[in-house]
């Protein structure tokens, strides 16, 4: 039997649940991928089986993350199209040196790259600077680390966010939307879950709050003692990349918001 037959249910179930989960019809998605109707509710019954070239073309009709496009070509019996390499060693030489210029020229200000469940990946000279100023224990500094744990652990930076309440809901009002926007990571899931299970977080957090706004900055003020240090962040991601890992990258970028935190970090 082969992978196709083994798997033939599986590829109608994943088509289905995308289109669902994107509020499409099957007109509405047959006309924005330009395949028929009919070819299209053949396909989602199981009667006709795609192409890769079809399945690529309604996994970008239906914008489906590349790691879940890549489980519906596995699913319809083809191999995985988009690359899905480790960001320690399998990264395009260019996209490394990329990296390595942006952690550079953004020095003496932090800058971090995470994974799409904000895991802390790499980070320049000013990143691990910040974190050895402000955690708790600086000696547990070992990557990766997961900077959303860091923020609601009470032994990690929560002590010393100050407004922590409002940081941290906004926070978690962007991973909720992100884990709605791609329901089958069950990675991002269990890490929301294990945040609202931290003490002090208010039970009405776990549910979804869409009236917080999601802007494109974040501001954050830590303070351990005597150090004062103000920060506005920017999240960035490649677009496009035809690249699992890149796709999923994040790029966070800190700006002093005051004098005194710009003299403390070329202090540094």
């Amino acid at each position: 039997m082969t992978t196709a037959t083994k798997k033939s249910g599986l590829f109608p179930a994943l088509l289905k649940y995308w289109r669902g989960k994107r509020g499409l019809s099957q007109l509405d998605l047959s006309l924005t991928a330009d395949v028929s109707a009919r070819h299209l509710s053949f396909m989602e019954t199981g009667r006709s089986a795609p192409s890769p070239d079809m399945v690529l073309r309604l996994g970008a009709a239906m914008q489906v993350p590349l790691r879940a496009q890549n489980e519906m070509l596995v699913a319809a019996g083809y191999e995985p199209h988009f690359d899905e390499p480790d960001i320690s060693n399998g990264l395009p030489p260019a996209i490394n040196h990329a990296l390595e210029q942006m952690m550079a020229q953004h020095e003496p200000f932090p800058l971090v790259v995470m994974n799409k469940r904000y895991d802390i990946l790499r980070t320049n000279h000013g990143g691990q600077r910040l974190l050895g100023q402000v955690l708790a224990d600086p000696t547990a500094i070992e990557l990766p680390m997961n900077a959303c744990k860091l923020i609601f652990d009470p032994a990690g930076l929560r002590p010393f966010i100050e407004d922590w309440e409002n940081v941290a809901k906004h926070l978690l009002a962007r991973m909720q939307r992100e884990a709605l926007a791609d329901p089958q990571d069950d990675g991002m899931t269990s890490l929301i879950d294990e945040l609202t299970t931290y003490p002090d977080v208010p039970a009405d957090w776990r549910r979804p709050d869409f009236s917080i706004a999601t802007d494109p900055v974040f501001s954050v003020r830590l303070v351990r003692g005597d150090l004062s240090l103000a920060f506005l962040t920017t999240l960035t991601v490649f677009s496009a990349p035809q690249n699992v890992t890149l796709e999923e990258l994040r790029i966070e970028s800190y700006f002093p918001l005051d004098e005194a935190t710009e003299r403390s970090c070329r202090a540094g």
